[in-house]
């Protein structure tokens, strides 16, 4: 025998991030040494990536001339997708991982990238550069406590099992890369004419649907014209009960004040009698568990979070305080392994926290047999299912606000959702008055009364209850006396835009706005993008000078119009489409259908895009529009793309002008109205950014300088960082 020393092979296990990597070396029954982008042990090497290293190269790679945007050089569309180095912090890490991986002791790859999509692609990556051969397996985890880590570790998958997750992770990327590099070029090159900044006009598979909804709402919105309208809501009173309101023919709309003034006057202090009371039982159902995007809606309505945010601190809890399951997830259910430590769940929930989980994690734990109906199913569940607080400690006290926020969410859901149905008695009451003109009106009341919380017990100090008033104890046939009748002017309104929370809930159901649960889950495979994805487009979105924040109103700017209207009815604005190829995407993961047929119609529909593009005839400048008298010298103003000003080639006029464009914020139509009116704005206008890139508010008015002239400033006793 060889008195030589033999090299005690290793395995080398690639996390996303280093915390994870950490993470995985507490875990495991070794010793590890800290090491430049690594950590070893005896028989384990743990080293990690930072998100993504490498990516789809630019066109320029495949040929030169492509580093110039030209109409004639598209459709560009690459035989193989070549891979390189993304730069920056990552660099030193890839050589970091391709040394590790090439050395003779390593003898096989875990890849412990994040268990989904994007995580599959990260790992693919950096094997495909390393050039590698060496056998690869797989860590899958859907909770970082050290038991899920132990339980996974136990359960490596052969690396061949998840060429269906990388093929749709690829053909996401490849797809993502021409349709959005062909469109993005040749509308930047026929279309960049018709915008007032020159910019590239930024186009792709799922950002520009996404931005259609938002544009046709807006729209609605500019297009709507209020009209005024007349209804007739009275009080009444009787001996043996409290008062209680009522609107005339279920709030029907009068066209004129003369003729809501003539009921009101007809039924004021006249007698009436209660003509019809109809009550009945109505229960709700406990919600689903949380998936991403129902996360991110959630947190946005009640909290005012953008779904970047949420996501943020979901994914905090679920790698730093090891408080939620993997939150990247699209399922709302749980498999049924996971049926039996669910009362240990409850319990780590209810030790920590306010008395409400306490009491919670009791009803619970005192179940003799739980109804998971709502919460266990293997059919719905594929690579993570829904978010759930972790079988372990929770420790609350070293949460950031953020943190606290989303975790009660999710513990305050997961809770409820064994709970039994909320229940309420409805009532419906009809009071008919004889009025001085001799008819017979009719006043209608809803009202509601809870009987059974049920889950909503759940839900104490936080609202979102029923709305419905609670009337009086009341009989059919009792007089009663309309003490209060008025005729009240009221106006129509526009759509509501859109917030982070109806974007994400019409970005899952491809634009089609579904209220029901059950329906939203029946869609989701069909939506645009997928819950790791869709903060990611509203933010480009906004990156892209598109949509502007106002509140959590999402506002499509003059550029996302203009955008969208020159692409008119174009199929790159439908969202069925990239619906549906959403759908393919995960069919391919399912292993359901073929890669190479899905990028084949991807390319096509690429070069499609081009020649339609190449068609359209864009605007040139726009002629300037009269606006209105000039506040300081009276001449007509003119508006033109970048701004409203008093003078023009021809005319100097007073020098009285107004950028629309202002600290990265083009300017609200009723700021420039306001300003050229008033000379100030009444209230602030948000979205602005520093020189720091922060963002503040600020009111806003025009001034002169000590030269006398006109000045757009920011009042500084309103302005907010």
């Amino acid at each position: 025998m060889s008195s030589a020393k033999r090299t005690r092979a290793k395995r080398l296990v690639i996390a996303e991030k280093p915390s994870v990597a950490r993470d995985l070396a507490r875990a495991l029954p070794e010793s590890f040494d800290k090491h430049d982008g690594y950590l070893e042990g005896p028989e384990t090497i743990i080293s990690w990536s930072v998100g993504h290293l490498l990516g789809l190269a630019d066109p320029d790679h495949y040929d030169k001339r492509y580093a110039r945007w030209r109409a004639e050089d598209l459709p560009i569309l690459p035989e193989r997708f070549a891979i390189r180095p993304l730069g920056g912090r990552g660099r030193e890490q890839l050589k970091v991982l391709k040394a590790l991986i090439s050395r003779s002791d390593v003898a096989e790859l875990v890849n412990a990238c994040d268990a989904g999509r994007e995580g599959e692609l990260i790992f693919a990556y950096i094997y495909e550069h390393s050039r590698s051969r060496k056998p690869v397996y797989r860590l899958w985890l859907s909770s970082l406590t050290k038991d899920a880590i132990d339980e996974a570790f136990a359960a490596l998958r052969p690396g061949e099992e998840m060429r269906s997750l990388e093929a749709a992770a690829r053909s996401r990327a490849e797809a993502d890369w021409l349709v959005g590099m062909n469109a993005t070029r040749a509308a930047s090159v026929r279309l960049r004419r018709a915008f007032a900044d020159g910019a590239a006009v930024s186009l792709g598979r799922v950002q520009t649907p996404t931005l259609a909804i938002l544009a046709r709402r807006e729209r609605e919105i500019r297009d709507f014209e209020a009209e005024d309208y007349w209804v007739v809501e009275a009080s009444f009173a009787s001996q043996a009960a409290a008062a209680y309101d009522a609107s005339w023919e279920k709030g029907r709309r009068l066209s004129s004040e003369k003729e809501a003034e003539a009921v009101a006057s007809a039924c004021r202090g006249r007698p009436g009698r209660i003509t019809a009371l109809e009550q009945k039982q109505a229960s709700e159902r406990p919600p689903l568990l949380y998936d991403l995007t129902s996360l991110q809606r959630e947190a946005s309505s009640r909290f005012g979070f953008t779904a970047k945010r949420t996501l943020a601190a979901a994914q905090s809890l679920y790698e730093r305080r090891k408080a939620i399951t993997y939150p990247r997830t699209d399922s709302r259910f749980l498999p049924s392994d996971m049926a039996g430590e669910l009362p240990e769940i409850a319990a780590h929930v209810g030790a920590d926290g306010p008395e409400i989980y306490a009491r919670g994690a009791a009803y619970v734990q005192g179940q003799k047999q739980l109804d998971v109906s709502r919460v266990i199913d293997d059919s719905k569940v594929s690579d993570h299912h829904a978010i759930v607080p972790t079988n372990a400690p929770h420790d609350l006290g070293s949460f950031g606000a953020d943190e606290l926020k989303v975790y009660d969410l999710v513990a305050r859901r997961f809770l409820a959702v064994f709970y039994p149905e909320a229940r309420y008695l409805r009532t419906a009451v009809e009071t008919t008055v004889d009025g001085a003109d001799g008819e017979e009106h009719r006043f209608h009341s809803r009202g509601q009364v809870t009987i059974e919380a049920g889950w909503r017990e759940m839900y104490e100090g936080l609202g979102g209850g029923p709305e419905e008033r609670e009337l009086p104890d009341l009989e059919e046939g009792e007089q009663v006396k309309a003490t209060k009748v008025e005729a009240r002017a009221k106006q129509t309104k526009p759509p509501k835009r859109f917030t982070d929370a109806s974007l994400l809930g019409a970005m899952e159901t491809a634009g089609r706005e579904l209220d029901d649960e059950e329906l939203r889950e029946a869609m989701k495979d069909q939506g645009l993008g997928t819950p790791a994805t869709r903060a990611q487009i509203i933010e480009r979105l906004i990156e892209a000078g598109y949509v502007e924040r106002e509140g959590r109103s999402l506002v499509v700017t003059e550029k996302g119009l203009t955008t969208i209207q020159l692409l008119g009815g174009h199929p790159l604005t439908q969202a069925d489409l990239t619906g549906l190829w959403e759908q393919r995407l995960r069919r391919i993961e399912a292993g359901q259908e073929e890669r190479d047929a899905f990028m084949r119609d991807v390319a096509a529909f690429a070069s499609e895009t081009v020649e339609e593009i190449a068609k359209l005839d864009p605007p040139g400048p726009a002629a300037a529009q009269e606006f209105g008298p000039c506040p300081s010298c009276g001449r007509p103003l003119r508006e033109n793309r970048k701004a409203i000003s008093c003078f023009t080639k021809d005319d100097p006029g007073c020098g009285y002008s107004i950028w629309k464009r202002t600290a990265g914020k083009q300017l609200p139509r009723w700021a420039l109205e306001e300003l050229v009116r008033d000379g100030r704005t009444s209230k602030p206008v948000r979205g602005f950014r520093s020189r720091k890139g922060n963002s503040f508010a600020a009111k806003l008015a025009m001034r002169k300088d000590e030269r006398g002239r006109w000045q757009l400033i920011f009042d500084e006793e309103w302005a907010s960082k």
